[in-house]
C-alpha cells in the first residue's frame, strides 16, 4: 500500500525537482508539517538541507546570498502572520538587487482566510508589489505548478523574489499526485544582429568607450564572455557596486577605473564624464541612479541587457540590445576585434588610472590614537583575503569605503547590497557563504550599528560551526552614515544617530564565539591574523576614526542632484 502524502510532501517534492538543496527558515503552528517533513523525511525521500535561524528576516537575507553566490534559487520557510512579514525587507532588497529567492509562508487554514483570527493576513497583497510574483494555494492539487510558477518568476529576465501562500489545511491535505519535474527555463538568444553590428561600428568611430557593468553583468557566463573580449580589445571599465569582481587580476591594469555606486566624485565618474560613448552592460538604475552619473544629461548611452530598461530624463540609451548578454557579447567581441583605442584617450586613462590609485592612499592621520584610518583597515584586510574567500559588506560609512577601496577580482566574492541597501546583512550573508563555499574563510564587515540589526545569528554560525570573521568598524555608537551626510545637509548638526555602546568581545563570547579587539592601530595585523587563523566564528572590534567622512560627500562632478 502507497504511503500516504500529504501537501507538505509535495512541497518538499517540488523543492528538490527545482535542485534545491538547502533553505532557511523558522517554523511555527501553521507550516509545522512542511518542518516536519523537511527534518524528519520518509525512509528514502530525498529533501532539502534544513537551516534554522535566529529572525527571519535573516533567513530571507540568508536565502538572498544563497542565490547570488550559487546562480541557483535562494528558498525561505517561514510561518504566518509575523513570520511572513517579517520577510518584508529581505525580498524587497532581493526583488531590488537581482537575486531569484522563492519564498513560501504559512497561512491561516482556508476557511479563516477573511476572519479577524489569529495570524490572518493578506499576505499575497502585501508582497504583490515587492516581488515578481505572489500567489496563494487554494487546492492540495494546485501546489507543484505554483510552486512551478514561482521559481520561473524568480529567475526571469530580472531576477528577483516570488512569494507563495501555504495555508494550514492545504500544507495537511491529503494528496494523490506527484509534484511536476522541472520545466526547464525558457532561454534567451543573443541580442539583434544588426544592432550589435551596429554597435559594433560605434564602438570603432568612438574616441573613448566605456562599458559600465552592473549587478546582471556579474553571472559566470556574462563574466567570462566578458574577459575574453577585454582580453582581444582592451576597453575600460567601470564596476558598479554589485558588478564588483568583474575584472580579473591581469585585466585591472588597462581595463579597471573603479566603481561607482555613492556620491558623483568618483575616478569612474570622471570617466565616464569623458566618455563619447557609454555601454551599460547588465546596469540596473537602482545600483546607481542615472541622475548621479548622467546629471548633465549628455552622455551618449547603449544599453546591453536581458531586459528592457526604465527610461528616464536622464537615462534615454540611443538603442537598447536585450539578449543573453554573454552571448550577445561574444559575437560583439569578434565585430570589434583590432579596435585600438586613440592614443589622445590611452593618456587619458593613464591620468585617471593616476587619479584611481592615489585615492587608494590615507590624507589625514587618525585624531585619536587608539583609531584606525578606514583606509589603513582595508589594506590590512585585503593582505588577507585571498580570491577563493567571500568578503559581505553591511550598510554604513564602511560600506562607502570598502566599495571605493577593496578590490575583488572573481565576481560574487565581495558582496554588497546597492539596491536597497539594507541594514543588517553582512553576517547572514557571511554565515551563507561559508555554508556553500566551506573551504574558504568567509568575512563579513559591519558597523557597530548594523552589526546589531543581525548579531543574533552568531548563535546560528557557532551552531555550525561556520568558519567566519565578523569585522566591525566601531565608531563608537552613532549611525554615523546618516550622520555625516546630516552634518554636511544641515550645518554640522545630527539627528537620530546616537545609540548606547555594547561590548563586542563579550557579546562574541557569550555566544560561544571568538571575540578580539584591537586596542590601538599598532594591534592591527596581530589581531586579524589571530582572527583568520581561528577555526569557528570570529568577531573583531576595530575602532574606527570617521572624523573626516564628510569628505567623502564633497568636490561632487557639478554636485549630485
Amino acid at each position: 500500500m502507497a504511503e500516504k502524502k500529504f501537501g507538505a510532501d509535495i512541497v518538499a517534492q517540488s523543492l528538490t525537482n527545482h535542485g534545491v538543496d538547502l533553505v532557511f527558515g523558522i517554523p511555527g503552528a501553521k507550516i509545522d508539517r512542511l518542518f516536519e517533513t523537511l527534518e524528519h523525511p520518509s525512509a528514502g525521500v530525498k529533501v532539502p538541507h534544513l537551516i534554522v535561524t535566529r529572525h527571519e528576516q535573516n533567513a530571507a537575507f540568508m536565502a538572498q546570498a544563497f542565490a547570488r553566490i550559487t546562480g541557483k534559487t535562494g528558498v525561505v520557510i517561514v510561518t504566518s502572520g509575523p513570520g511572513v512579514g517579517n520577510l518584508v525587507s529581505g525580498l524587497m532588497t532581493a526583488s531590488a538587487e537581482n537575486d531569484p529567492v522563492v519564498a513560501i509562508g504559512g497561512q491561516v487554514p482556508r476557511r479563516d482566510l477573511y476572519r479577524l483570527t489569529h495570524q490572518s493576513t493578506n499576505s499575497v497583497a502585501l508582497f504583490n508589489s515587492i516581488t515578481n510574483f505572489s500567489s496563494e494555494i487554494q487546492d492540495p492539487n494546485n501546489i507543484s505548478e505554483i510552486i512551478a510558477n514561482a521559481f520561473a518568476a524568480a529567475n526571469g529576465a530580472k531576477k528577483g523574489a516570488a512569494f507563495v501562500s501555504l495555508p494550514q489545511d492545504v500544507d495537511d491535505a491529503p494528496v494523490t499526485i506527484d509534484a511536476l519535474p522541472q520545466v526547464p527555463a525558457a532561454q534567451q538568444g543573443a541580442a539583434s544582429l544588426a544592432d550589435l553590428d551596429w554597435l559594433a561600428n560605434q564602438i570603432k568611430q568612438a574616441q573613448l568607450p566605456v562599458l559600465l557593468v552592473g549587478a546582471r553583468g556579474s553571472d559566470d557566463q556574462t563574466v567570462a564572455a566578458l574577459h575574453s573580449l577585454l582580453g582581444d580589445t582592451p576597453l575600460p571599465v567601470v564596476e558598479t557596486f554589485q558588478g564588483a569582481g568583474v575584472i580579473s587580476h591581469d585585466l585591472e591594469p588597462t581595463t579597471f577605473f573603479g566603481r561607482i555606486g555613492l556620491f558623483r566624485n568618483q575616478t569612474g565618474d570622471k570617466l565616464l564624464k569623458q566618455s563619447d560613448l557609454v555601454i551599460t552592460v547588465g546596469y540596473d538604475a537602482i545600483e546607481y541612479e542615472p541622475r548621479n552619473w548622467n546629471k548633465e544629461n549628455d552622455l551618449n548611452i547603449v544599453a546591453l541587457d536581458t531586459t528592457p530598461v526604465q527610461i528616464d530624463n536622464n537615462f534615454v540609451p540611443k538603442r537598447q540590445l536585450v539578449g543573453n548578454i554573454a552571448q550577445s557579447l561574444d559575437l560583439l567581441a569578434e565585430r570589434i576585434k583590432g579596435y585600438v583605442l586613440p592614443e589622445a584617450s590611452q593618456s587619458q586613462l593613464k591620468a585617471l588610472k593616476k587619479d584611481l590609485n592615489d585615492t587608494d592612499e590615507p590624507t589625514y592621520t587618525p585624531a585619536e590614537g587608539n583609531l584606525n584610518h578606514p583606509l589603513n583597515i582595508i589594506k590590512a584586510l585585503q593582505a588577507r583575503v585571498t580570491d577563493d574567500m567571500t568578503v559581505s559588506t553591511d550598510i554604513g560609512s564602511h560600506y562607502i569605503w570598502m566599495a571605493r577601496h577593496f578590490k575583488s577580482y572573481v565576481p560574487r566574492h565581495f558582496l554588497i547590497s546597492n539596491g536597497m541597501q539594507t541594514l543588517g546583512v553582512g553576517l547572514p550573508w557571511a554565515l551563507t557563504a561559508a555554508m556553500v563555499r566551506p573551504n574558504a574563510k568567509s568575512i563579513s564587515v559591519s558597523g557597530d550599528g548594523g552589526f546589531f540589526f543581525s548579531a543574533m545569528e552568531l548563535e546560528t554560525a557557532v551552531r555550525l560551526n561556520l568558519d567566519t570573521v565578523h569585522i566591525v568598524w566601531n565608531d563608537n555608537a552613532h549611525y554615523d552614515m546618516v550622520k555625516f551626510q546630516e552634518e554636511l545637509k544641515y550645518d554640522g548638526e545630527s539627528a537620530g544617530v546616537d545609540f548606547g555602546n555594547i561590548d563586542l568581545v563579550k557579546y562574541a563570547e557569550s555566544f560561544g564565539a571568538k571575540g578580539l579587539r584591537v586596542n590601538t592601530p599598532a594591534e592591527l595585523d596581530a589581531v586579524l591574523d589571530e582572527a583568520f587563523a581561528t577555526k569557528g566564528p570570529v568577531v573583531v572590534d576595530i575602532p574606527v576614526d570617521y572624523s573626516h567622512n564628510f569628505e567623502l560627500g564633497e568636490q561632487l562632478i557639478e554636485s549630485e542632484g
